[in-house]
């Protein structure tokens, strides 16, 4: 019986020592920007600290910027741990810079009806000469690159410069027949059974995967990456750097009123943040603060409409030119550009045009409120002295003329508590 006993022991004690393996899947879905080379190390960096067989990173992108997607390929070639790049859902696309992310991955898997390719750079830092040597040399550039990393992960290295000069793209079923990716599975559970038991280089060494009835911890960006993944969107960047020159405006047009600086000054900074992970053309930037100078001369200088006219095409042009390249997700929407002008346009002429001739409006009270209003002698002047009434009040009032009483008397000016008046022919 006692041997029984041992035998049982022996047996079960390996399934109670086994500890549970776990896989990390981060979900990226945007551009390929600052923000996405700062989340996908940060899920490589978590996946090694807290042991996980592998980062499985379901990716879903048109594309982005040269700069931001090398730091990503950096990381995936130096990663401690494996890491997947499965393109899914159904009808997601790994596009552009998407390419050389998953070509450089350890496993590259897709959905299917799901689609890569479309590599064609437009420019390495997303504000060079796209036309002409300057292009021929990023093009040459970008191929010697996913040369170099279809060949370190053995994936087909011909269709790799196909999709960088001649922009070509496959669906999930082709891509699987050609060698570009390793399997297509329909989701991150049939993944899961498919990578069990398999072998793959990382930076220590050689690891095989046991990632069957693995736990699954999703990696959620914290608020800070993303508030910075929201405002690096183009038109988010373009609203805030408005809204940002708005509200400084207005604190120096009214100095002291507190909130419009503060928010002018958050946004400004905001602003320049996206900007600086967006290829900014600054010709464009100009243009829109042109734009803004003319509008605020048409309420200074009378022009007929002139000086509005010139700040509406100087908005519309530097809106459109405030981002280089003409990738479409890297532009401002059209419908964000019309809008922008009309209110801006308005607010302006009309608005602070309202202001400011409220401003320069002759008063009603006071001294300064009296002069050039009409009333009436009570009394024949003598010695150029005499009453009126003005607006219901009566008035010890000088003159240089002879005024009789019931005369009507126009108000020039006033000296003290009199005022001085004419004759009102």
């Amino acid at each position: 019986m006692r041997i029984f006993l041992l035998i049982l022991l022996l047996l079960f004690i390996p399934l109670f020592s086994q500890s549970t393996t776990k896989i990390h899947i981060l979900t990226y879905e945007g551009t390929i920007n600052p923000v996405a080379s700062d989340v996908i190390r940060g899920a490589i960096q978590q996946t090694d600290r807290e042991g996980g067989e592998c980062l499985i990173i379901e990716l879903d992108t048109p594309g982005g910027l040269m700069k931001s997607m090398q730091v990503i390929v950096k990381d995936l070639l130096s990663s401690p741990v494996p890491v997947v790049v499965f393109v899914s859902p159904s009808g997601s696309h790994s596009g552009s810079a998407g390419v050389f992310i998953t070509y450089a991955a350890h496993v590259a898997a897709m959905a299917p009806g799901t689609n890569i390719g479309a590599a064609h750079p437009v420019s390495m830092e997303g504000g060079a000469d796209s036309s002409g040597t300057m292009m021929e040399k990023i093009t040459n550039d970008a191929v010697a690159f996913i040369r170099s990393i279809a060949e370190k992960r053995g994936r087909n290295v011909e269709w790799a410069e196909k999709s960088v000069r001649e922009s070509a793209s496959i669906p999930a079923s082709e891509a699987r027949q050609l060698g570009v990716i390793d399997v297509i599975v329909p989701d991150v559970d049939s993944l899961l059974s498919w990578l069990d038991g398999r072998e793959y280089e990382v930076l220590q060494g050689k690891k095989v995967l046991h990632t069957a009835n693995a736990e699954q911890e999703r990696i959620e960006l914290s608020w800070r990456l993303k508030l910075l993944n929201v405002i690096s969107d183009p038109n988010i960047a373009y609203i805030l750097l408005l809204i940002g020159i708005y509200g400084i405006f207005f604190e120096l047009y009214n100095p002291g009123s507190v909130l419009p600086g503060v928010v002018g000054g958050i946004s400004l900074i905001l602003a320049f943040y996206a900007l600086h992970t967006l290829p900014v053309n600054y010709a464009g930037l100009l243009l829109i603060l042109f734009s803004i100078v003319l509008f605020i001369a048409e309420i200074k200088i009378p022009s007929y409409g002139l000086l509005t006219v010139g700040g509406v095409v100087s908005l519309i042009l530097g809106s459109i030119m405030l981002f280089k390249d003409s990738i479409p997700f890297i532009q401002v929407s059209w419908k964000i550009i019309f809008f922008a002008t009309v209110i801006t346009a308005v607010f302006f002429v009309v608005a602070l045009g309202m202001g400011i001739r409220a401003q320069r409006r002759k008063p009603v009270t006071g001294k300064e409120g009296i002069v050039g209003e009409i009333g009436e002698a009570i009394s024949d002047f003598e010695k150029g002295r005499g009453q009126v009434a003005v607006h219901g009040e009566i008035w010890d009032a000088l003159s240089q003329e002879k005024i009789k009483q019931g005369e009507s008397v126009k108000v020039i000016s006033v000296d003290n508590l009199k005022i001085v008046v004419k004759r009102n022919l």
